[in-house]
């Protein structure tokens, strides 16, 4: 009797920074051949972005748009799947704290790949370009935590509709938050410190 195969879940194929920023540069509901690919991610080796491609076609994220002949061999060019390309809630809320730490690594290190890609592209300039890294840490009640997501979310997902095309250029936008400290509440005993009151009033 033949053992199932354990189909591999998308947050699996996601913990890679190559795979990562191959689905990154197909949002907006790009078609693009891998050739197109490789070049958009010009510091990893094309057969490195080849394996990559393949494994994220085999695992359902990538679905083959179309196929055409280029200098007698056959090119297919690749889109995101409506149904694979994002983590399932469900299956996100079942991360143990090791998978946490694989997807939060891949993903900041697709991050700093991307910004090492921009800094070397020819005519980047930080100073002039729209470009923040700015951390802040912020002091919030459960209810000033909700509004600020409630808020981010507002901001953030029209803007997730737009399709890839002239006028437009990808930007990456990465939203990281999570908790770090929590007080002791006798810290705040004594009354507002340097940077304002300790309590809202």
């Amino acid at each position: 009797m033949c053992e199932s195969i354990r189909p591999v879940r998308t947050l699996e194929l996601f913990a890679h920074p190559v795979r990562l920023r191959i689905v990154h540069a197909l949002r907006g509901g790009r078609v693009l051949p891998t050739s197109r690919l490789a070049e958009l991610v010009p510091d990893v080796s094309k057969a490195t972005v080849y394996r990559h491609v393949e494994a994220l076609a085999a695992g359902g994220v990538l679905e083959v748009a179309d196929e055409r002949r280029v200098r007698g061999a056959v090119e297919r060019r690749y889109r995101l799947s409506r149904e694979r390309a994002d983590v399932d809630p469900a299956e996100a809320a079942a991360l143990s704290p090791d998978e946490h730490r694989a997807a939060f690594t891949a993903a900041l290190a697709a991050l700093a790949a991307e910004f090492d890609a921009y800094l070397d592209r020819d005519g980047s300039d930080p100073a002039s370009d729209p470009v923040g890294y700015r951390q802040h840490a912020l002091w919030l009640s459960p209810d000033e935590l909700a509004a600020l997501l409630a808020d981010l979310r507002a901001a953030i997902v029209p803007h997730l509709k737009h399709q890839a095309g002239p006028g437009r250029d990808r930007y990456l936008l990465s939203p990281i938050l999570f908790p770090s400290e929590t007080a002791p509440a006798d810290e705040f005993a004594d009354g507002p410190g340097p940077d304002g009151p300790a309590v809202p009033e």
